[in-house]
């Protein structure tokens, strides 16, 4: 095949934003009912509502939902865990009430819970059957009706019949969250997780037992400085959970008369950070051996631990994982993808000694040639914390990958500095098509794991606390100048992007008189701290005290840290695309960095994508906010784009 030699960012290529969309879905969550497999499907193309699926042991596929049903809960604004099944029904939040609903097969939803009386009113999530199938018992997230603020927000746990419509009985209140209420295998029991303010679900968690019978409470673990998750009861009567209590999310075992013994100790991170309810990352099968999901050097993957208590990891090719549950005697369901393949639905099978897999839902069949595809790599470089001392970060580089294009004798690739949100999230080591989008025409992609990340133990996850604003511009500047130094990507051009905390971060950065970016994009990110800790929602009202300090007692460290009280130093051209009904990071957000722009004059670009909350999940919007960050990267760097897409232009206001 001729190889064409065109300059980096010009590339034609088959992954246009329409590709990135069609056909797309965002695999998630699963769930086993006998030898039936559910999995949770968000469509863009359906204005990015969720559908739930089912696979029957056959092979029969079946959307569940009818038309203008979308099972997403707002618990925590963040949602998951919307939807259980058990017997062929399934009960699931729907997003526009954000009522419970239950459907049995061949039927149509019938509310369990009762109509909204606000716009805000109740939201239900996490729940759990009883074991004999009566009663459901769920996290409610209560707003008050008036319409005031989190402070008022209840999160409580209620109890209420799992068949036909009744009045919540609230069974756990009082602390400022709860997550994961279990049942026990004899009813009599209930676990369940908590925490209060200001810690975050990954800081401080009490994982406690109560006795329905008496509402005595046993502490079985957690507590500050230890994040405990994921309780799951045993047929023994036993619980199993996630403990960083070893400066890792391990698993452990609590038994009746107290006792605590770890299962598996790795350094290793089992647990993920609870952004979203619900978390699955370990199942145990009928002999007692457990499967689990393990994070190791910015991979993720599949772990054994047999039943005499050794440990192995499992040669398959997953590189990140959402989900694990148990189907069967000896074998599990993942959500799973790997470095060249997106999320898809496997089966596991054990029986035979050596794991087998097969595809229960297949990605995408992207038709694509492996080499335009650009394979994620590990690096590590050299950094410093937030008090200057040497420290090694670690990120995700991709470098521009085309079987048809090259870039010009003696050229470097401008690079894209990536940074997830969270801020404790982590780059995901999995194809995604919005990442081969900039490799594919030309474009170095770094995907930071900047201090504060997950997967590489809780004192790297503690790298933020009193320091956000500081180590993570240091360690994206770091990579970047890393990866100059190297001499993979040209240091001259180089842009920072990032969406929600990712986009403080790249403001930040942008916002630093000696900044080495020549251009940025800002996904709803943050620009006034001060309003953020005034104007958020409940779940992270209390979050910046640990990422920055009590406010507004260390109101200085809020306006210092601020870029919004920086716009002098803001010279770089810009791109702003926000939602406008974003509930984590308002539209006065953008609006106050884009006019402070305006006033000084500096290139800016700004799309409001209408109905849009945290994140983009319609189709079209998806589109248009990939091709017009595109697009401002063509006029800052001076490149063409490829006539044959028809990209609209964006305007950059006050480019010269």
């Amino acid at each position: 095949m001729t190889v064409t030699e065109l300059p980096f960012g010009s590339w034609p290529t088959s992954i246009t934003s329409e590709f990135v969309v069609t056909a797309a879905v965002r695999l998630w969550e699963v769930r086993v009912d006998g030898t039936d497999v559910y999995w949770s499907e968000g469509r863009p193309s359906e204005g990015g509502r969720t559908q739930i699926v089912r696979r029957a042991a056959d092979g029969t596929i079946t959307d569940l939902l009818p038309e203008g049903m979308d099972a997403r809960t707002a618990v925590h604004e963040y949602g998951g865990a919307a939807w259980w099944v058990r017997d062929g029904v399934l009960w699931f939040t729907n997003w526009a009430d954000q009522r419970l609903y239950r459907l049995e097969s061949g039927g149509s939803p019938v509310p369990l819970t009762p109509a909204p009386v606000a716009a805000r009113g109740d939201r239900y999530a996490d729940g759990a059957l009883s074991p004999d199938g009566t009663v459901v018992v769920a996290v409610r997230e209560r707003h008050p009706a008036d319409g005031r603020g989190a402070v008022d927000v209840r999160n409580e746990i209620v109890r209420l019949s799992a068949d036909q419509a009744s009045q919540p009985e609230i069974l756990v209140s009082g602390t400022d969250f709860v997550a994961a209420p279990r049942l026990s295998p004899d009813g009599g029991s209930l676990a369940l997780v908590s925490w209060d303010h200001p810690s975050m679900p990954w800081d401080d968690t009490v994982l406690r037992v109560r006795d329905l019978a008496t509402g005595a409470d046993t502490v079985v673990a957690g507590g500050p400085g230890e994040s405990v998750m994921e309780p799951r009861w045993q047929p023994d009567g036993s619980l199993l959970f996630l403990s960083d209590r070893s400066g890792w999310w391990n698993l452990y075992r609590w038994t009746p008369d107290g006792t605590v013994t770890p299962l598996i100790e790795l350094d290793a991170e089992i647990g993920m950070p609870a952004w979203q309810l619900g978390s699955s990352r370990y199942t145990v099968l009928d002999d007692g051996s457990v499967v689990f999901a393990r994070w190791r050097d910015g991979y993720d993957g599949l772990g054994l631990r047999l039943p005499d208590g050794s440990v192995a990891d499992l040669d398959l090719p997953f590189s990140a994982i959402t989900a694990i549950e148990r189907v069967g005697a000896d074998a599990v369901v993942v959500v799973a993808a790997t470095p060249a393949t997106e999320l898809g639905v496997y089966r596991i099978e054990f029986a035979s000694g050596t794991p087998k897999f097969e595809s229960l839902r297949a990605p995408r069949d992207l038709g694509l040639d492996p080499a335009a595809l650009s394979v994620p790599e590990p690096i590590s470089f050299p950094s410093v914390d937030g008090a200057g001392a040497a420290r090694t970060a670690h990120a995700l580089f991709y470098p521009p990958a085309s079987s048809e294009y090259r870039g010009p004798a003696g050229e470097l690739p401008p690079l894209l500095v990536m940074i997830h949100g969270g801020p404790t999230s982590s780059a995901l080591p999995m194809l995604s098509l919005q990442t081969q989008y900039w490799t594919s025409r030309g474009f170095a992609v770094v995907d930071v794991n900047y201090g504060g990340s997950t997967g590489f133990g809780r004192a790297y996850r503690e790298l933020l606390k009193g320091a956000w604003g500081v180590v993570d511009v240091a360690d994206c500047i770091a990579a970047a100048a890393w990866l100059g130094e190297q001499n993979r990507v040209d240091a001259q051009r180089l842009a920072i992007r990032g969406g929600s905390a990712g986009g403080y971060t790249t403001l930040a950065a942008l916002a630093r008189a000696d900044t080495p970016f020549a251009a940025g994009a800002d996904h709803f990110g943050v620009a006034d701290l001060e309003a953020l800790a005034a104007d958020t929602h409940k779940f992270e009202s209390r979050y910046l005290d640990g990422l920055i300090g009590e406010y507004p007692a260390r109101r200085d460290i809020y306006r210092e840290r601020s870029p919004i009280h920086h716009v002098d130093r803001l010279r770089k051209p810009l791109i702003v695309l926000q939602g406008s009904d974003d509930p984590v990071v308002p539209l006065n957000q953008s609006e106050m960095i884009v006019e402070a722009l305006r006033a000084r004059r500096i290139p800016v670009a700004f799309l409001v994508f209408e109905g849009e909350q945290h994140g983009f999940r319609r189709a079209e919007h998806i589109r248009r906010a990939l091709d017009a960050e595109l697009s401002f990267y063509g006029q800052v760097f001076g490149f063409t784009l490829p006539a044959a897409e028809g990209i609209e232009p964006v305007v950059v206001e006050n480019l010269a």
